[in-house]
């Protein structure tokens, strides 16, 4: 081997990344052994091959081997531990050859393992080097993709129980529903009797929506799709509102829950109504694993560093130390305990994360293991004064009001548009019903509505252009417009502002929010 100058590089600690190798002598694998450590790659001289196949099974990032190792079986042991590695690995294989023409052993080799590099004898120590480095660099890229394949199949894992809960969560409100209504329509019951079936029904309705609104969320924040109305809050009279949320839970649990708050002026700028609910998720993931008759406490503390700390401490199921950051990634639950919480997505925390980040804050976990409980700490930088006069805790609630417009439904689903008809009616407002695009512009030009309520996703004239075309109508151009529609995505919402809608609430649909949007253009039109 001719000596040259190398280039020092820091040594390499990694055992996936050494250099298994034996050459030819002692001497020369001594030899080499030094100019790959003042080189700074990492070696492993092997006494023989079975030395060298038996080191392979911890790991490596190339093989330097001599010819001689590979005479009489040698090669054909030594491509048979090749292409036992895992199919993302092709492990680089470096042969120190004699000079002149090409032996058995190295054909064999050649044919038996498909990232060969022959190297002659005597050979400069900048070759060498060289093609080591090249091959621990392509080494390198192989560990990458690995690393990405493991993560492909973890998020297909994820993915596949994900959709198995929430096959489960929708059948579970699924159940009550039907039963409910199957014993409405087989059995005349007083209004009194069937009140209860009625509430049970708005209940799991209720649930059913919650779920389907944590995915929408969840898909808006993580991709950065949200605008946080901010303001000065205090910052106790947002964990008083998240509790007051998280109030059926905690009763249903028989928990026992307790507020300390140390600083009652401590205030933030923040979006009242999503760090509500931050804390009204973290109240709910401590109520749900935690078993009956649990304590939870919720603490409001200053860092004394400019920062509020809330922390959510129970005495539940507890987390795994290698779960605790992993908790927060979309669609992970702790193994085992998905039942005993009453199921769920597992999105709630990477909401929580998510909300809490766009404030400036933080949020950790911490658990000293299973049935040792947990705690969330959530900690958002204070302002600079207290609570002021005003600073609230979250919006006034939409008066719920009667309806006396003369209101125009259009909706290709005829259940849709039928009940919503009925509600309407139930309301006060007289009601005219389309089930197409062409079909509601005739009924506008004989009903004359103050209002039309629109279905977007209907085929053929959709629910923008009617209202471009209703904009357009000589005498019902000043109509209040409001889309009731499945599409809430930012870029649904710019396409439907543009068509001229004045409001746009989300099926299925929320009275209040309606019989709101319908005082407003009311008071306009009589305004």
């Amino acid at each position: 081997m001719t000596q040259s100058p190398t280039l020092e590089l820091p040594q390499l600690r990694d055992p996936q990344l050494r250099v298994l190798m034996r050459p030819a002598t002692a001497r020369d694998a001594a030899m080499t052994a030094a100019v790959l450590e003042r080189a700074g790659v990492q070696s492993t001289t092997c006494a023989d091959l079975p030395d060298l196949l038996r080191e392979l099974q911890h790991g490596a990032g190339a093989l330097l081997v001599s010819e001689e190792m590979l005479a009489g079986t040698g090669a054909a042991a030594l491509a048979a531990a090749v292409a036992a590695q895992p199919p993302w690995s092709d492990l680089p294989v470096l042969i120190l050859a004699r000079q002149g023409a090409d032996s058995r052993a190295i054909s064999t080799a050649m044919e038996g393992m498909g990232n060969v590099t022959v190297l002659e004898r005597p050979i400069r120590v900048a070759s060498l080097v060289s093609a080591l480095r090249s091959a621990l660099r392509a080494r390198r890229r192989q560990y990458e993709l690995r690393r990405m394949l493991e993560d492909l199949a973890e998020a297909d894992r994820r993915k596949t129980e994900f959709l198995a809960t929430l096959a489960h969560e929708l059948r579970n409100p699924m159940a009550p529903l039907s039963t409910a209504l199957a014993i409405l329509k087989r059995k005349s019951l007083t209004s009194e009797a069937a009140l209860p079936y009625y509430e049970l029904m708005g209940r799991q309705l209720d649930h059913m929506v919650r779920l389907v609104n944590d995915l929408m969320e969840v898909s808006r924040i993580t991709r950065g799709k949200i605008e946080l109305q901010l303001g000065e809050l205090a910052l106790e009279k947002v964990i008083r509102g998240a509790v007051e949320l998280s109030r059926p839970l905690m009763d249903a649990g028989r928990h026992t829950l307790e507020v300390h708050v140390a600083d009652p002026s401590l205030a933030v700028k923040g979006d009242s109504v999503r760090l509500t609910q931050v804390f009204s998720n973290l109240l709910n993931n401590a109520a749900k694993y935690t078993p009956e008759g649990g304590r939870i406490d919720v603490f409001l503390e200053h860092d004394g560093e400019g920062h509020a700390l809330v922390r959510v401490k129970d005495n539940g199921a507890g987390i795994p130390p290698a779960m605790l950051e992993a908790i927060f990634d979309m669609f992970v639950q702790v193994s085992g305990t998905a039942r005993a919480a009453q199921g769920g997505l597992g999105i709630g925390l990477t909401l929580v994360k998510s909300i809490v980040e766009l404030h400036g804050g933080t949020v950790r976990a911490c658990s000293e293991g299973a049935n040792q409980g947990s705690e969330f700490t959530v900690s958002l930088p204070l302002l600079g004064h207290g609570v002021r006069n005003g600073t609230q805790a979250g919006a006034a609630p939409e008066p719920t009001v009667t309806v006396n417009q003369r209101i125009l439904v259009v909706d290709d689903n005829r259940d849709a548009a039928e009940s919503l008809e009925a509600l309407l009616e139930l309301l006060g407002a007289q009601v005219a019903v389309a089930f197409n695009g062409a079909d509601a512009l005739v009924k506008a030009e004989a009903f004359d509505p103050s209002i039309a309520i629109l279905d977007i996703g209907m085929p053929g004239m959709d629910g923008c252009e009617l209202a471009r075309r209703l904009r357009a109508h000589p005498r019902l151009h000043g109509i209040g417009l409001i889309a009731l529609t499945g599409w809430g995505q930012p870029d649904d919402r710019l396409r439907i502002a543009r068509a001229g809608f004045d409001y746009h609430l989300l099926k299925p649909v929320d009275v209040d929010e309606l019989t709101a949007a319908l005082q407003k253009l009311d008071q306009r039109a009589s305004g």
